[in-house]
């Protein structure tokens, strides 16, 4: 079976709590995915939304408005891309549950990423949140309402109670979420179907999830980002959910976020085995079980966390995956019509896909963010911690009292000085390169974390050297001394 048949749906994620791009580059970037092969996004807004109300306090401070997120929509239906929103309702609360207006609505008081359902109030904030969210998106055929990694569940003090009844289970108080939810969804927007992440509900027993009424209700996405993941167990699992009333399943793989919270480049060799994983459970499951697949790209771990690799630079890992799905596999062929899609005037080199000299909407970020990534930490290191007139002339201890011989200075400061103007203007040309696709506070949190520290320490030693070469003064002759026969 051929990709484009094994996923009719083939979803792009947006993940927009961290990094989320200006609507200027989205209009650049939709019409390469539809090239590449998708023919859908999942747009995870968070606090990107343009809440109103009550809810406003959860606007980032750069969240879109009403009017661009209707942009986004109609440069969305221009590419042929449908839009499945993404509203988390159970776990992955941080951006609501952090604010005190509704930090009592938490699970556990002291975590803000799950939201207790005993609550009625719960129910209702979610519902509120889903409500504008559709307001925005009507007539979109699905609503993903997340539920993944809902961490702590029946740890609250109401659920510790809650679950002394003997009828009661942590899965029946998660269903009976989920439950509550989509049914929501469905009497007030019975045209849109929800969607929920499948990792809550693979081990609770066939026979309590059939009696739940959550099988009628939803679509779950079975999700697994890893390069070998275990084709026969994903095919027992659709089985199962089948047998249990769930008619429509979902895959999700991962093309960028998922391999290290703290990744700045894709490994995209890790991805395209996970996506040729993905088609061999295509091919060995149920007939046309699988609705379609999402292709994750997280941009955050959780709400808390670092950004890991910023789109731009998931591009090609992107188009590579995308393509695997289209034609069965990663062969010359298609990594040539990768590498022409991206626009690689030069094409070559050992990488799953040669990136050098592209066209592609971001490919300046996506070559100086690698420069900097594979380079700039381990040149400073060199010099500091292996340059042996550094190491043997200027070393931590000769630095703190500002020691140095006069001949060394000649050897070290050249040559700091080079490093440090070789990199002060390709971080310049990467600041101006990240302000045309995102927010100044996206900005600011990506060079701070992955330029500053490093060009921190080489300009630490520049000042120590500076200060260094100041010639001590001679120390005063003894009093009695002066003029004075000997």
């Amino acid at each position: 079976m051929s990709g484009s048949t094994a996923f009719k749906m083939r979803l792009v994620h947006l993940d927009f709590k961290g990094a989320p791009p200006k609507v200027s580059y989205l209009a650049e970037i939709f019409p390469l995915f539809r090239a590449l092969g998708a023919n859908g996004l999942l747009i995870e807004y968070e606090d990107m939304f343009p809440y109103e109300g009550h809810l406003s306090q959860l606007r980032a401070v750069h969240a879109y408005s009403p009017a661009e997120v209707t942009e986004i929509l109609r440069l969305a239906r221009l590419s042929k891309l449908e839009v499945v929103p993404l509203v988390q309702t159970f776990g992955h609360m941080e951006f609501v549950l952090k604010h005190s207006a509704f930090a009592h609505l938490r699970e556990v008081a002291l975590f803000p990423n799950t939201l207790n359902p005993h609550k009625a109030e719960s129910l209702a904030l979610v519902s509120a949140m889903i409500d504008q969210v559709l307001g925005l998106h009507k007539g979109t055929c699905w609503l993903h309402i997340g539920c993944d990694e809902v961490y702590y569940l029946g740890e609250g003090e109401t659920s510790k109670q809650w679950l002394q009844q003997e009828q009661n289970s942590q899965a029946k108080l998660c269903l009976s979420h989920i439950w509550a939810v989509a049914s929501h969804v469905l009497s007030q927007h019975p045209s849109t179907t929800p969607l929920v992440w499948d990792d809550m509900l693979r081990d609770i027993p066939q026979d309590q999830l059939a009696a739940s009424g959550v099988p009628q209700l939803v679509e779950p996405v079975l999700w697994d980002y890893s390069a070998d993941l275990d084709v026969n167990s994903k095919v027992l699992l659709m089985e199962k959910y089948r047998e249990c009333g769930f008619l429509r399943l979902w895959a999700a793989s991962a093309f960028k976020g998922a391999t290290g919270a703290s990744q700045v480049i894709p490994p995209v060799q890790h991805h395209l085995g996970n996506h040729a994983q993905w088609l061999q459970v295509a091919d060995s499951g149920p007939v046309d079980a699988l609705q379609g697949i999402i292709l994750t790209g997280w941009q955050r771990y959780d709400h808390f966390s670092v950004l890991c690799e910023l789109l731009p630079v998931g591009i090609p890992s992107l188009a590579a995956c995308l393509q695997l799905l289209l034609h069965g596999g990663f062969a010359e062929d298609v990594k040539s019509r990768v590498e022409n899609l991206l626009g690689v005037s030069s094409p070559g080199g050992t990488d799953a896909v040669s990136v050098g000299a592209s066209s592609f909407p971001g490919s300046d970020v996506h070559t100086l963010v690698t420069q900097v990534s594979l380079h700039l930490r381990s040149s400073v290191d060199a010099l500091l911690e292996r340059n042996r007139y550094v190491t043997g002339w200027f070393s931590p201890y000769h630095r703190r009292r500002k020691l140095i011989h006069p001949v060394m200075l000649q050897h070290i400061q050249p040559e700091a000085l080079s490093l440090l103007g070789r990199w002060g203007t390709l971080v310049q040309q990467l600041e101006v390169a990240l302000q045309c696709i995102f927010y100044p506070d996206t900005v600011e949190e990506w060079l701070e974390e992955n330029v500053h520290p490093s060009m921190q320490r080489l300009q630490g030693l520049l000042q120590d050297l500076t200060e260094a070469a100041i010639p001590l003064p001679l120390p005063p002759s003894p009093a009695g001394d002066v003029g004075q026969d000997p």
